[in-house]
């Protein structure tokens, strides 16, 4: 066996190359390449009776990379979305050797033929003004945590950020002048600048004051920086609280993207125009940012309102036999 046909030659090269040197991927998009290939490499190697550092692409088939999504679904419970995305990257690893490997040309053909699996599409959770209100009001501002909760949660409402963004934010990244901004690095190192509000600026003042500008701006209670399982946590935490207060809270699964997808929702109502919002959350297509002007179904009501077409129907008669011919003439 060769070596250029070993599979962990491939996989090394694969991330060190590909997805750090040719596409600088984030931390996390590289965390998901990963631990495709350390669920896929110990499958492949038991279902081919070998050693995962004796694995030979040559010896790995389309049936193979089958098995392995059948796998997923059935032994792990994982959905069909996450099916896919674990065979999107299987696809850019097979595109990656055929780039570099034009030997395993056809190989890399055959794997790419296995297909994704058709899923609908889940209707995106977002919070009505009072429920983001109810949220809001959750944590006890009168405690140290409890500012740091409500500062963490207005940024994530007024900027639209991810949790991983707002993880990763530095002091440094805040500009509090005259028009008081934030510095928010995106997926793919996108850099883009959103608006603070003024309530959002006092928050987070207080929160950063006498600190150095290398330091995160939201650090957990061990004034460590907070993690984005950190952030999910607290959504989980605020909206069991909130949901005492607002029952219909109850009814949606909230999670730090919904408040992204709240945030996008609410603009749009105000009248911010969709290129904008794009700019807002950091879409690269606006095909992506173009899904908030159809799910809300508020906006929807009040466009239908404004071309409803209003009619007075005839004002029924009286039957009378006497004058059966004059009211069918009357219809």
């Amino acid at each position: 066996m060769s070596k250029s046909d070993l599979m962990g030659v491939w996989v090394r090269r694969f991330l060190e190359e590909y997805l750090i040197g040719e596409r600088n991927y984030s931390s996390n998009t590289q965390a998901s390449y990963r631990d495709t290939l350390v669920l896929l490499l110990p499958f492949l190697a038991k279902r081919k009776k070998t050693s995962v550092d004796r694995l030979a692409l040559s010896k790995i088939s389309s049936d193979d990379i089958r098995s392995f999504l059948v796998y997923l679904e059935e032994d792990r419970k994982c959905s069909t979305s996450t099916r896919n995305q674990r065979l999107a990257a299987i696809h850019a690893l097979s595109k990656f050797i055929a780039r570099k490997s034009p030997e395993h040309i056809v190989w890399s053909q055959e794997i790419a033929s296995v297909p994704f699996k058709k899923t609908s599409k889940p209707t995106l959770a977002y919070l009505e003004k009072d429920e983001m209100d109810a949220i809001l009001n959750a944590p006890d501002v009168q405690t140290r945590q409890g500012k740091r909760d409500y500062a963490l949660l207005l940024f994530l409402y007024n900027t639209g950020a991810r949790a991983s963004e707002a993880a990763q934010l530095k002091i440094s990244d805040l500009k509090l002048g005259s028009m008081p901004s934030v510095r928010i690095i995106g997926k793919g190192m996108k850099v883009r600048y959103c608006p603070l509000w003024s309530l959002t600026l006092k928050t987070i003042e207080l929160l950063v004051a006498g600190r150095p500008l290398h330091d995160p701006v939201f650090l957990n209670c061990r004034r460590q920086v907070v993690t984005r399982f950190g952030i999910h946590s607290l959504i989980r935490r605020s909206v069991a609280r909130a949901s005492r207060k607002v029952a219909s809270i109850k009814e949606k699964k909230i999670s730090p993207h919904s408040i992204r997808h709240t945030t996008a929702v609410h603009l749009l109502r105000s009248g911010v125009d969709i290129n904008t919002i794009r700019a807002w959350l950091g879409h690269v297509s606006l095909d992506t940012t173009n899904v908030y002007a159809v799910i809300d179904l508020k906006m929807k009501a009040n466009a239908l309102a404004h071309c409803e077409i209003i009619q007075k129907l005839p004002k029924r008669k009286s039957w009378q036999n006497e004058n059966t011919m004059a009211f069918l003439r009357s219809i």
